[in-house]
C-alpha cells in the first residue's frame, strides 16, 4: 500500500506528458507486476486503511477499472463497508467517483450511500463532510443532501476560508442550493478573496450560475479584487471572468471600464472567439466606456474587419448584433452579413437556431434604420392595438390606471408599434406633462405639442442584478421608443405586483405627472444597492 501510494503522490505533481511516459515505465516494470500479484493474494486480510488506499491509489495510477485486481478490491471493500472509518469511507467515496458504472461499483455506491446516511451524525469534521458531498453528487436523494446540510450547519461556526471553498464547491457538485451554508461560504471568501487561485475564481462564479445562486456582495467583492489587481492578470483570464459575470447578469462597471482601455491600448490580444466573448458581454450588460466611447467602438470594428475573410456566418450575425444593440452599426461587416448568400445560408429551413437568427436580423435591421445619424422623429407613428385581452400580470396596472385617469378610452394598451416593438400601455399628454388626453382626440394628432408615454412592465431579469440598470436588449428597445418619439417608463413588474391597490396608483401617477423631471433621452438610473 505504502508502495502505490508514494508512486500515485510522485505521479500526481507531474504534467499529463510525463505522467503518461512514467506510467508506461511503471506498467512495463516487472516489480509492479508481481506488486500487484501479492496485493490480490493480501486483499481479504489488509486492513481497512490499506485496503481503501489501495485501491485509491491503483485506480489513480491508470490501473484498468475492468482487471482482476480492481473488481477484487472493489469486492472486498463491499464485505468490509460496515468496518470502515469515517476517513476511509470519505477516500472511498472519493474513488467512486472516478469510476464508471458496473455491478461491483454500483452495489459498491448503493451500500456506501446506506453507510453514509448512518454515520453522518457522528461525522464532525467539515473536510470529510465536503467530501462526501462531492462524491455522492447530484444523483444523491435529496434526503441525504439534507442530512449532510445539517451536519455542516452544526460546524459552519468552524469554517476556515480553504472549507469554506471546498464546501461552496461540493454543493455545486451535488447541485443542491442551501442558502444558509452558501451566504457562510461568501462571507469567508469575501474576506480571503486574495487567496483564492483564478480557477477557483471562475468555478465559484460558474457554480452561482448552475445554483442559481444570486450574491452581489460576493459578486461586487470578486469583481473589485479582479479590477484592483487586473495588470497581474493575462487579458484573457480577465475575458474568462467578464464571461462569468455575464452569464450571472452582473456588471462589473469598474473591470469593464479598466479592460475596455486595455482593450483600445493594445487590441492584438483579441482573438476571433474572445472578440466574440468581449461583444457579447458588453452589449448584454449595456456598458459603453464613458471615456473614449467612439475609440472603443472603433477598435472592436478593427478588430472584426480583420477577421471577415475566416468568420462563419453565424458569428458575424452574433458580432453585428452586438455592436447593434450598442447602438454602433459596424458597415463593412453589415455590407457582408446582408448579402444574399448569407442570409440564405442563415436561414436554413432545418437549423434549430432559426427563430434565433431570424430575431437577431431584425433587431440589427432595426438599428440600421432607427440609429442611422439620418433617422428623424416621425411625426405620426403607425400603431395597432395587438389584442384587447390583458394577460394576468397587467390586470393590477389597467385597474390602477383606470382608477387614476377615470376611463379606459384615455390609455391604450398592448400596442403594437413598428420594428416588431410592443408596449403595454400607452397615455398620451399635453406638452407639460400635466394632463392627459384622450386617445381617440389624438390618433391622427401629429402636434408636436402631444407627448406620448410608453409604460413598460418589466421582469428583475431585464436588469442587471442588485440593479435597476437594463440589459441590452431593453436598453435597445427604450432607446428606439425613444427615437420613435416616446418617453418611456419602465416598471419592476415583481415590485408592482407586491404594491397595495392604493399604493399602485400613488406609484403610477408619481411617474406619469411627475417623471418629466427626468431627461427621457437614453438615461438609465442605476441604483447600486
Amino acid at each position: 500500500t505504502n508502495c502505490l501510494t508514494t508512486v500515485w503522490r510522485l505521479l500526481k505533481n507531474l504534467s499529463e506528458d510525463q505522467q503518461r511516459y512514467e506510467k508506461q515505465l511503471i506498467f512495463e516494470h516487472p516489480a509492479f507486476v508481481k506488486l500487484c500479484q501479492q496485493l490480490l493474494r493480501d486483499s481479504r486480510r489488509m486492513t481497512r486503511g490499506d485496503l481503501v488506499f489501495s485501491l485509491h491509489a491503483a485506480v489513480n495510477i491508470g490501473v484498468p477499472q475492468n482487471t482482476l485486481l480492481v473488481q477484487t478490491l472493489v469486492r472486498v471493500c463491499q464485505e468490509k463497508l460496515n468496518q470502515l472509518d469515517n476517513r476511509c469511507i470519505s477516500v472511498l467515496a472519493t474513488t467512486l467517483a472516478g469510476l464508471d458504472k458496473d455491478k461491483n461499483v454500483s452495489a459498491l455506491q448503493a451500500g456506501l450511500q446506506l453507510l453514509v446516511e448512518q454515520r453522518i451524525p457522528s461525522i464532525r469534521d467539515i473536510f470529510i463532510l465536503q467530501n462526501l458531498m462531492k462524491c455522492l453528487g447530484k444523483d444523491a436523494p435529496v434526503f441525504l443532501k439534507k442530512k449532510l446540510e445539517m451536519a455542516v450547519l452544526k460546524e459552519i461556526d468552524h469554517l476556515t476560508f480553504p472549507n469554506a471553498l471546498r464546501v461552496f464547491l461540493a454543493l455545486v457538485a451535488m447541485n443542491y442550493c442551501s442558502i444558509p451554508i452558501l451566504n457562510a461560504c461568501s462571507e469567508k471568501i469575501q474576506e480571503n478573496v486574495h487567496d483564492a487561485p483564478f480557477r477557483q475564481l471562475i468555478l465559484i462564479l460558474e457554480g452561482c450560475y448552475n445554483l442559481q445562486y444570486r450574491n452581489v456582495k460576493l459578486f461586487s467583492a470578486l469583481a473589485d479584487y479582479v479590477s484592483s489587481t487586473a495588470c497581474l492578470w493575462d487579458k484573457r483570464q480577465v475575458v474568462l471572468f467578464l464571461s462569468a459575470f455575464e452569464t450571472l447578469s452582473f456588471q462589473p462597471s469598474e473591470l469593464m471600464g479598466t479592460f475596455a482601455e486595455k482593450v483600445t491600448e493594445d487590441p492584438e490580444f483579441l482573438n476571433l472567439k474572445n472578440l466574440l466573448i468581449v461583444l457579447r458581454v458588453y452589449s448584454r450588460l449595456n456598458y459603453v466606456p464613458r471615456s473614449q466611447k467612439h475609440l472603443f467602438f472603433e477598435t472592436l470594428h478593427s478588430c472584426l474587419n480583420k477577421y471577415l475573410p475566416q468568420i462563419s456566418n453565424t458569428e458575424l450575425l452574433k458580432a453585428v448584433y452586438s455592436l447593434s444593440i450598442l447602438g454602433y452599426l459596424p458597415h463593412r461587416a453589415l455590407d457582408e452579413l446582408l448579402q444574399k448568400d448569407s442570409r440564405d445560408e442563415l436561414l436554413l429551413p432545418d437549423d434549430l437556431y432559426k427563430e434565433q437568427k431570424e430575431m437577431m436580423l431584425c433587431c440589427v435591421k432595426a438599428c440600421m434604420e432607427l440609429d442611422s445619424p439620418s433617422f428623424t422623429k416621425p411625426a405620426f407613428v403607425l400603431t395597432e392595438n395587438f389584442s384587447s385581452l390583458v394577460s394576468f400580470n397587467l390586470r393590477k396596472a389597467r385597474e390602477a390606471l383606470i382608477e387614476l385617469l377615470g376611463d379606459e378610452n384615455m390609455f391604450r394598451q398592448n400596442v403594437q408599434l413598428p420594428y416588431k416593438y410592443r408596449i403595454d400601455f400607452e397615455i398620451r399628454m399635453d406638452s407639460d406633462r400635466k394632463k392627459v388626453l384622450p386617445i381617440l382626440a389624438t390618433d391622427d394628432h401629429t402636434d408636436s405639442s402631444v407627448q406620448r408615454l410608453a409604460i413598460l412592465f418589466v421582469p428583475l431579469s431585464a436588469f442587471c442584478v442588485g440593479t435597476t440598470h437594463p440589459q441590452g436588449k431593453l436598453a435597445m428597445k427604450k432607446r428606439h421608443l425613444n427615437k420613435l418619439g416616446y418617453h418611456v417608463i419602465l416598471v419592476l413588474n415583481k415590485k408592482f405586483q407586491e404594491m397595495t391597490n392604493e399604493d399602485a396608483v400613488e406609484f403610477l401617477k408619481g411617474k406619469i405627472y411627475l417623471e418629466n423631471t427626468f431627461p427621457s433621452s437614453e438615461v438609465t438610473v442605476q441604483d447600486n444597492n
